[in-house]
């Protein structure tokens, strides 16, 4: 066996700190379970009896929830389902912000089948699914 030439040596630097790269940024497995999402699931917003996982889980199908921290630092917990929206099964993501101390839940973005869902619109849904 040979030495390793220059050529060589150049092909496999870059592809060892790609390699490193995949490693640390690439696909990370979803986190489905930890205090965070406990927590959202058992939250009941004002005047409402219902805690956010009964009121989804009886209007949605398919439930899944995943945790994620955002660069910021803020925590997320995602909700994804197949909801009903206007009378017809979509897929819906919402997410929820939970500040640090696990005190307070804030509703987050919401995406109906991929499209971003205005505020007053995403309020409405969610009062009506969970405040019932």
């Amino acid at each position: 066996m040979g030495k390793l030439s220059k050529r060589n040596i150049l092909w496999i630097v870059p592809i060892a700190i790609l390699g490193v790269f995949w490693y640390f940024y690439g696909p990370q497995k979803d986190i489905t379970d930890n205090e965070y999402i406990t927590y959202v699931k058992n939250y009941s917003f004002e005047n409402s009896h219902k805690t956010l996982e009964s009121g989804l889980a009886n209007a949605c199908e398919n439930p899944y929830w995943v945790y994620f921290e955002t660069q910021k630092g803020q925590n997320v917990v995602e909700f994804k389902g197949d909801c009903p929206v206007n009378n017809k099964i979509e897929k819906v993501n919402v997410q929820f912000l939970v500040d640090r101390d696990m005190t307070n839940v804030r509703y987050g973005a919401m995406l109906v089948d991929n499209k971003m869902q205005e505020e007053a619109d995403r309020d409405q849904y969610l009062v009506a699914i969970v405040g019932k």
